[in-house]
């Protein structure tokens, strides 16, 4: 009922009001039965002044008292430097207006503290990230430099097999030097949403089976095995077929990364009601589950034993979670340590009307 300050004081100076009147009203009949009207006078004139006074006082106390809450909260905010939220007594978002100021200063104060908190994870992540694009922006530099200055060095010295060895080794690293640029370029593109997915139907079956063809020789010459299961009756998909082909590339490339000869490597595509449902696991080393939420990050990577120690730049993760949340999708992993890991990818099948962002 009260919900507005206007209302509020009302109420109060009706009440006060109310009180001293009566009081007065009382006063005045024993005053006009004795004959005496000149001190009933004075006594209005002083019963008026106390009113005032007295609803002055009230009206004073009920503004100022919650006022002085939040200046010192105000205050507090300040001297903390914004790192510190406000924490105010009682608050009502639907109350008068002093409440819903202290309300919506409160929640603002939070979201600044949590924006405060987030630029100095995201500095942290930037200098780690300058960091290690350096180191692995140098490692093949180093190499290519290396080999190319030996082949200079040893012009005519050199046999034919050796020279073709070096040359091998020299364009092999910078293979991976162009991997790792267009890899940033990418993140950088889907960061900014720069990147417009060309949005068409497609089975993401047969494309599976395509990428899985793809990597068939290459697991075979580490030792792995590649099992790819379909379920029937698999919806076709709206995406961006060169996108998806992306994200299955990177989730099978990561685990082969991590998987040991003998390993096997499982691709499953099923649908779940009106999604499908995208699976990609391997029998490495598993991650630690304190590490799980973090591996989406760019430039994250997990230890993941000796057979993670591979050199890769570790954006491959990053750009397939960026690439299923544009297409309105869910990227989540499950892992447990010395079994495997599984990367699960959810879509919205075709008709659904997933978003695309």
């Amino acid at each position: 009922m009260f919900r507005s300050l206007y209302s509020k004081l009302a109420f109060v100076l009706m009440a006060v009001f109310l009180v001293v009147g009566s009081i007065m009203i009382l006063a005045s009949q024993q005053m006009i039965e004795a004959g005496r009207l000149l001190e009933l006078a004075a006594d209005l004139i002083i019963g008026a002044i106390a009113f005032s006074l007295l609803a002055a006082f009230i009206v004073f106390k009920f503004l100022t008292r919650r006022l002085r809450d939040l200046a010192e909260s105000v205050d507090g905010f300040l001297a903390s430097g914004f790192a510190r939220p406000v924490s105010l007594p009682t608050t009502h978002p639907t109350g008068d207006e002093i409440d819903r100021l202290a309300s919506a200063f409160q929640e603002m104060s939070e979201r600044i503290a949590k924006q405060l908190r987030d630029l100095e994870r995201m500095n942290e992540q930037r200098r780690e990230l300058l960091a290690n694009v350096s180191h692995d922006l140098r490692t093949p530099l180093t190499s290519m430099q290396g080999y190319l200055e030996t082949l200079l060095l040893k012009e005519g010295a050199l046999s034919p097999d050796e020279s073709r060895n070096y040359l091998q080794i020299a364009a092999k690293h910078c293979d991976r030097l162009g991997k790792l640029v267009r890899d940033l370029f990418e993140l950088t593109k889907l960061e900014a949403h720069q990147v417009k997915p060309v949005m068409e139907i497609f089975p993401i079956t047969e494309l599976a089976q395509d990428v899985a063809q793809k990597f068939e020789l290459a697991a075979r010459s580490r030792g792995l095995r590649l099992i790819t299961t379909i379920a029937p009756e698999t919806p076709t998909i709206h995406a961006d077929i060169g996108m998806m082909e992306r994200v299955l590339e990177n989730l099978i490339e990561n685990a082969m990364r991590y998987t040991p000869s003998g390993g096997t490597l499982g691709i499953d595509i099923r649908p779940s009601g009106n999604r499908v449902v995208i699976c990609v696991s391997d029998t490495g080393g598993g991650i630690p589950s304190a590490e799980l939420p973090q591996i989406f990050e760019r430039y994250y990577q997990a230890d993941r034993g000796e057979f993670g120690n591979t050199g890769n730049a570790g954006l491959g993760l990053a750009i397939t979670r960026r690439i299923v949340d544009l297409h309105g999708g869910h990227i989540n992993v499950k892992s447990t340590l010395g079994e495997g890991t599984t990367f699960s990818i959810d879509l919205p099948a075709e008709g659904d009307g997933g978003n695309t962002r």
